[in-house]
């Protein structure tokens, strides 16, 4: 009974490796991207323009306005720093804008895609870099995002942060 094993182990190794050996070989052809085109030439613009007044307020310390562009119920998630909500996040607005350290924002050109989300709002997904000066030169980084913002009557608001690949 013991051998009886050892050999139907055989026997099932040796089909699966024959199985492997004997498919044709197939040669795969390497996935196209397709080229970005919004869904929604208006729904690309507003995001963009929303991304812009965004990053405006942030350059000009503007915690007001900071606090108007995010629900209540953030939620921001990062690869390094974890999940953090909004109260957290106004904090670290405050504790950024009291060290002048010059920290600059540029969305990468052509990185940007929106999508729309059915009766929520809309998806953008892009690149952007980040600089400071430090020790006399500027220390710059290219980061992933996806923000998820959620339109309430006409007044859009970011929901949900993924910031990724630091």
């Amino acid at each position: 009974m013991k051998y009886m094993y050892s050999i139907n182990a055989l026997l099932l190794a040796a089909g699966l490796a024959s199985m492997t050996i004997c498919q044709p070989e197939t040669k795969s052809s390497p996935v196209e991207a397709k080229a970005y085109q919004p869904v929604s030439q208006e729904l690309y613009n507003t995001i963009a323009k929303m991304d812009s007044i965004l990053f405006d307020a942030l350059h000009r310390q503007d915690t007001t306005l900071l606090k108007e562009l995010f629900t209540k119920d953030l939620e921001f998630y990062h690869d390094k720093g974890g999940l953090s909500g909004y109260e957290q996040n106004m904090q670290a607005f405050k504790t950024l804008f009291t060290k002048e350290n010059g920290l600059k924002r540029e969305l990468v050109p052509g990185s940007m895609e929106v999508y729309p989300i059915k009766d929520y709002g809309a998806i953008q997904e892009a690149k952007h870099r980040f600089c400071r000066p430090e020790n006399g030169k500027m220390d710059c980084g290219t980061f992933k995002f996806i923000h998820i913002w959620k339109k309430d009557n006409s007044t859009w608001k970011i929901s949900r942060i993924v910031s990724y690949d630091h």
